[in-house]
């Protein structure tokens, strides 16, 4: 079955940019476009399209309105086409607050260098977005948190988070229930460069910890969180001592940069025993490899559980391959990794 698309944007031209190369494998059919959300709203009801791509700015009616009603009234699966400015960014990070699955950076003016990869990009979002349980999201009930009172740990010990599609919420879910005396966390999120420091601004804000996007060579502190910037790959090293972030833009790996495999094979191999991990939401397999191999040097592992996933994709992928120790639901995953840490203090 073909996975049908609605376009909205108010630009002719981006319309039949998105239109022409959303369709281009066979599996993606445009079944309707609109100029703005008023006409948006009509299509939505009478195509009733698998995904909505959707542009923030419009005329009639603010994309990010538009967004917040119809997760409302009408839950679908809705991938932002975003501008890369400071302003897109913070636009863009709300409307996954809202309830979009997933956004894409709108190509430049000139529509040159890097469109096939935009492209590519873009139809793998669709298609997650398609698989993605976004009705089942809006009609869940979450389970009562239970508060972390601590998540102290030996010196030397650190938290690794991976995720992809949804995964900025979900990280967002885990840092906020995670108290301020916990290990450095090491956070690989698949983003463009562009949105990252403002997604490390966003979590700090809203969570106890101190988030920061990675510096090279930026020491890690008891209860920071440092975000892999953009298009680099982040690492951990020793040195002089000290636990460090490394930058490096070496090719992707598993289709990524930056790669959560990347991030965990050098927690397994710098941290051990004394690193906790978790592989959240995401499609596509990255991040198995390099928990596996954290599971293997003695870490404790967890995946987020298919009845909390946005997309079950990459943690499936870990699960079926034995890299977790165990599955939870996301509003669980920030006392496991707490109850883990307590293990190694009191082993300590």
């Amino acid at each position: 079955m073909s996975i049908r698309v609605l376009v909205v944007d108010d630009s002719a031209l981006i319309r039949e940019v998105l239109s022409r190369t959303l369709v281009r494998d066979g599996d993606i059919t445009v079944v309707g476009t609109a100029t703005d959300p008023i006409e948006a709203r009509e299509k939505i009801r009478t195509l009733d399209p698998d995904v909505v791509t959707l542009d923030i700015e419009m005329p009639n009616m603010n994309g990010l309105a538009f967004l917040d009603k119809l997760m409302r009234l009408r839950p679908t699966p809705v991938i932002m086409v975003s501008t890369l400015t400071k302003k897109g960014a913070s636009e863009t990070l709300l409307a996954l607050e809202l309830g979009a699955v997933d956004f894409v950076a709108k190509p430049g003016a000139d529509l040159s260098g890097g469109i096939e990869a935009f492209a590519a990009g873009l139809r793998d979002k669709v298609r997650a977005a398609a698989r993605s349980d976004v009705r089942g999201r809006a009609g869940r009930v979450e389970a009562p948190k239970v508060a972390v009172r601590t998540a102290a740990a030996p010196a030397g010990a650190v938290i690794a988070i991976g995720a992809s599609t949804g995964g900025v919420e979900a990280i967002r879910a885990v840092l906020s229930d995670m108290p301020v005396d916990c290990p450095p966390i090491l956070i690989a999120q698949h983003m463009p460069a562009g949105f990252t420091s403002r997604f490390a601004a966003r979590l700090d804000e809203l969570s106890a910890v101190t988030v920061v996007e990675a510096e090279d060579r930026l020491p890690l502190q008891v209860g920071h969180a440092y975000v892999a910037r953009g298009d680099y790959h982040l690492r951990i090293e020793r040195s002089s001592g000290q636990l460090k972030c490394r930058l490096g833009q070496d090719d992707p790996a598993s289709g990524h940069r930056p790669s959560v495999d990347v991030l965990f094979e050098s927690v397994a191999r710098t941290i051990g025993p004394m690193a906790v991990g978790a592989i959240l939401t995401g499609m596509g397999r990255d991040g198995a490899r390099g928990l596996k191999l954290m599971r293997q040097a003695g870490a404790y592992t967890v995946g987020q559980s298919q009845a909390s996933a946005l997309v079950y994709g990459m943690p499936r992928v870990a699960f079926e391959e034995g890299a977790v120790v165990e599955q939870a639901p996301l509003e669980a995953i920030a006392a496991r990794l707490a109850n883990a840490l307590s293990r190694l203090r009191s082993a300590a």
